[in-house]
């Protein structure tokens, strides 16, 4: 099975646009579906320009305007009927992420499914599908257009051939995929929240500055960003609600510190806000 033409992306936020903005640079159709007019529109205008910055860079190997005609945005999920590959990318909420796969499923009987979700449980998310054995994540990394890894979690029921067929789109997508069984977190986020976690409490306690403990990583252990500005990026209140998650599942070594629920409770989500860690 190669990388189908026609594709579905299910949220059309900063990764639902990532991930639509991927797969147009595979010369396929992408449909993005949003919750209102509104919000189609902006995801439509988000991967524009993410495209138009990728043109000026020089990334894109046809004209912007003949990538660009190839999205849609919309509200309706009928348009995904004839995708043979829906991403769904809506915020990691257990009870949405499964209506929007049902209506996914209802919309596109044919298609695989897909979740972006970072830490949530494929099989818990697959409980009420109709055909589980095409369904896996595919948990892609921000910003999606820089990022080479997308992590693939395997559900009890996914099909095996389904995986590697998998495997065979990342590559197309230019990307390193690595394979994980689902379990909490899986493998990128379990271990990314450890030491992000770890690096607040260090700042808590007085034991450096973020900026100090960032380049700690990113000179001593060749991290391209330090486990701080990394959470101001992915964004304090996305970090938490993983930490929670995996608190709940693992243990209470991923107990979240005070000073992650207190930068959050004052309004500092990281860049998307102009503060978190450090001043955006």
């Amino acid at each position: 099975m190669n990388l189908p033409n026609k594709i579905g992306v299910y949220g059309g936020g900063r990764m639902g646009a990532g991930i639509a903005h991927a797969f147009l640079l595979t010369g396929g159709e992408v449909t993005v579906i949003e919750a209102d007019a509104a919000a189609a529109a902006a995801a439509g205008q988000r991967v524009g320009e993410s495209l138009a910055k990728a043109a000026e860079r020089g990334k894109l190997a046809e004209p912007l305007e003949q990538v660009a005609k190839r999205l849609t945005a919309t509200t309706d999920p009928a348009a995904l009927s004839a995708c043979g590959l829906v991403v769904e990318a809506v915020p990691e909420i257990v009870e949405l992420k499964m209506q929007v796969l049902a209506r996914i499923e209802e919309s596109a009987p044919e298609a695989v499914l897909a979740t972006n979700t970072s830490s949530l449980s494929v099989d818990q998310l697959a409980s009420k599908l109709v055909r589980p054995e095409r369904f896996l994540g595919l948990h892609f990394f921000n910003p999606v257009p820089a990022s080479e890894l997308v992590e693939i979690v395997i559900g009890a029921k996914t099909a095996s051939g389904l995986v590697s067929e998998a495997q065979k789109w990342v590559e197309a997508l230019g990307k390193t995929a690595i394979t994980v069984t689902d379990s909490p977190g899986f493998a990128s986020s379990r271990l990314g929240v450890a030491i992000a976690l770890e690096a607040m409490r260090m700042l808590e306690d007085g034991v450096a500055s973020a900026e100090d403990i960032d380049t700690a990583m990113t000179l001593g252990y060749k991290h391209p960003m330090g486990p701080l500005r990394t959470t101001d990026v992915v964004g304090l209140d996305v970090r938490l609600a993983i930490a929670e998650h995996l608190a709940r599942e693992v243990g209470e070594r991923f107990e979240p510190p005070t000073i992650l629920r207190e930068k959050i409770a004052a309004g500092h989500l990281g860049r998307k806000t102009g503060q978190g860690f450090y001043t955006w």
